[in-house]
């Protein structure tokens, strides 16, 4: 603050001296009290103790005005002439004082008793006027005496002091906003106080009751030696007290006024609380959310029950451990963690006697929280899925106090939210178990060994997950001699698609074991399919009957039939590829079904390769695999074992895109073998 004051006796209004004061104060809460006081003392130095009160009132309320409604710092400027007083404060605002007022205020809200600063200059001061232009917005009001004051100091009060008029009471009362922390609105408070009755000074002393806390000063202002004169109870709920403690000389309104100012305290306190109960239930809403999202992320058993130790410590304890019911119905010691990583092998020696113990009585029973005692000394809550028990969580206290209401609120909910979480992962293994088992369940156990003849087999499905795919192979002896070989690809995943695989393996290997021609075989096998009066469930089937002829060196008669599948691949021993069949109707999808079988014969050291399309359909970026790639694939892995092709197949379907494949893969070899073949690549 910039303060400039002197006297001009050259200037003369009449025969009269002018006295003028200047000051400058910042645009904060403090700077209305800050201009009080300057008023008062400036008033006093030029011997207009009498306007005083009057001057103040009207000073604070253009100040407020500037802080609040013009958010700018102020200019002060006071001139004294005589009997006659003028005061104009300037502020910054970029808008007229009858604009800013222009909004009606909201009932019952601090703002309600806004708006009246005007009308109160209006009728106290003797004239008042305002001017607003690029520099800013000053107002100036005027006020006289009744009679020629002396230039002396204000008379000190009487000790039956009036109660100050409605419009000093409700500036000692009212605060701004938006408020500020709450020891600068009490301090603020305190301020005033002070300055109206006047007082050396005055404090508040507050205890929330939380913990044994002693009572500790929340705010003051001021000197003082010795006892207060004022000291004043704060009407606080429980188990909250507190007081205030005012230094003045002796007056009758001085205890009502500190009275009123301690309801005042009071009020700003609880708002405080109830502000922090509110942010406090807002950070334990947003915990619990972000607690849910982190649960919910796997579906993986193991890795849901360990995040849940992470989630809880140090929030809600020290350690935490989840125990979880095995298949034999005990209780099995799944994730743990502690605050204090080197504590952790500690902890689960105390963490092993409780899974036949406190844990297991916990499960029997029907509560839903149990104490553990020392050394562990926490709280065990069961996991529970309706009426079906999963296991339990413990949770160590916290370092420095016991659990609390809300904490324990909120460790029973994240307990009802985890168990969720786990039961959604345990369920979802048994279904992935489920379908791996079925998926195995439509390949072959294994595979045919005979002389003469070599077969080599590959899955690859697109994930371990609980989706069926719809490839499948099958490597069958139905004579001495004689094998079928098939690979087919059901449209679709999941459920539907495993039953018509099956359905489609098992009429292809009853009908053959029976002796039908292939084309007969597969007209049936459509008839079936279409009875179904499903379209979208169709197949595409590559079948061969492998027979093993009685020739020197060794050969293979192949009938082979492509009921919409793609054409297998022949590999010679001299390296050369070729695809052999000719493309029939897909099985299932049209009635006029026609297929076209064909007769090959492998000689020694040659492979057939059967495949799905999820081989040449698998992709990097928008560009195919292709045919033109596998078969080169394929003159690579030549001379090589059944098992070795297959291996530099694989092998290069991954060097030619990292991504992973979109469909699954099914890939069935037929080798006629020869002393000189190369073993399995390495």
């Amino acid at each position: 603050m910039g303060v400039h004051a002197r006297w001009r006796p050259g200037r003369l209004r009449g025969v009269q001296q002018v006295f003028e004061r200047r000051a400058r104060f910042p645009g904060d809460v403090g700077s209305p009290g800050s201009a009080r006081r300057f008023v008062r003392s400036a008033l006093i130095d030029a011997g207009l103790g009498e306007l005083a009160d009057d001057a103040v009132l009207l000073t604070s309320e253009l100040c407020e005005n500037a802080v609040l409604h013009a958010g700018t710092g102020f200019a002060l400027e006071l001139v004294a002439a005589g009997t006659e007083l003028t005061v104009a404060v300037t502020d910054n605002g970029s808008t007229p004082m009858e604009l800013r007022r222009a909004v009606p205020p909201t009932p019952g809200s601090w703002r309600d008793t806004n708006g009246r600063g005007l009308t109160l200059v209006d009728s106290v001061a003797a004239a008042w006027g305002s001017q607003h232009d690029a520099r800013g917005h000053r107002v100036w009001f005027t006020l006289r005496a009744t009679g020629d004051v002396p230039a002396q100091a204000l008379p000190a009060p009487p000790v039956d002091s009036a109660w100050p008029d409605p419009a000093t009471a409700r500036w000692l009362l009212h605060l701004p906003s938006p408020r500020g922390p709450l020891p600068v609105l009490v301090t603020e408070l305190l301020r005033r106080l002070c300055d109206v009755l006047p007082a050396d000074g005055a404090a508040v002393w507050f205890d929330d009751g939380v913990g044994g806390a002693a009572e500790t000063e929340l705010a003051s202002c001021g000197r003082w030696d010795g006892e207060p004169s004022v000291t004043v109870l704060l009407p606080l709920s429980a188990p909250r007290t507190g007081r205030l403690a005012v230094h003045t000389t002796p007056a009758l309104d001085a205890a009502e006024l500190a009275g009123l100012t301690a309801q005042r305290v009071a009020l700003a306190i609880e708002a405080e609380q109830l502000h922090s109960a509110d942010r406090e239930r807002w950070l334990w809403m947003t915990y619990l959310a972000e607690a849910s999202e982190m649960f919910g992320n796997s579906l993986d058993v193991r890795l849901t029950a360990a995040i849940v130790p992470q989630v809880l410590v140090p929030r809600l304890g020290r350690w935490c451990a989840v125990h979880l019911l095995d298949e034999r119905g005990r209780l099995r010691l799944e994730a743990f963690t502690h605050a204090d990583e080197n504590a952790l092998p500690l902890l689960r020696a105390e963490l092993a006697p409780l899974a036949d113990g406190a844990l297991a009585v916990l499960l029997d029973g029907v509560g839903e929280a149990a104490g553990l005692g020392a050394p562990l000394d926490g709280v065990a809550l069961p996991l529970r899925v309706g009426r079906t028990a999963l296991g339990t969580i413990s949770v160590g206290r916290p370092s420095d106090h016991a659990h609390g209401p809300e904490e324990l609120m909120m460790l029973n909910e994240l307990t009802r939210r985890a168990a969720q979480a786990i039961d959604n992962a345990q369920r979802d293994s048994a279904h992935v178990a489920t379908s791996q088992a079925l998926q195995q369940a439509l390949l072959p156990r294994a595979l045919p060994v005979a002389d003469g003849v070599r077969f080599a087999a590959a899955y690859l499905p697109v994930s371990a997950g609980a989706d069926v795919g719809g490839d499948f192979y099958d490597v069958l002896a139905l004579s001495e001699g004689r094998w079928l070989t098939v690979v087919g690809d059901v449209c679709g995943k999941g459920p539907r698609a495993a039953a018509r695989t099956g359905l489609v393996r098992d009429v292809l290997r009853v009908l053959l074991r029976d002796g039908q021609p292939l084309a007969r075989t597969f007209e049936l096998l459509n008839e079936m399919m279409m009875e179904a009066a499903d379209p979208s469930q169709f197949a595409t089937v590559a079948l061969a009957v492998i027979t093993r002829q009685d020739t020197e060196p060794a050969s293979l008669e192949v009938e082979l039939v492509l009921a919409g599948h793609e054409q297998p691949a022949l590999v010679r021993a001299d390296h050369t590829v070729t695809y052999l069949g000719r493309h029939g109707s897909a099985v299932g999808l049209v009635k006029k079904f026609a297929v076209h079988p064909t007769r090959h014969v492998l000689l020694e050291g040659d492979s057939l390769v059967f495949y799905t399309d999820g081989i040449t359909e698998h992709r990097r970026g928008t560009v195919l695999f292709g045919p033109q790639r596998l078969a080169q694939a394929l003159e690579r892995g030549a001379n090589h074992s059944a098992e070795a092709l297959i291996g530099s197949l694989r092998q290069a379907i991954e060097d030619f895109s990292p991504q992973p494949h979109r469909d699954d893969i099914a890939i069935v070899t037929v080798q006629v073998p020869t002393g000189r073949t190369t073993p399995p690549l390495a």
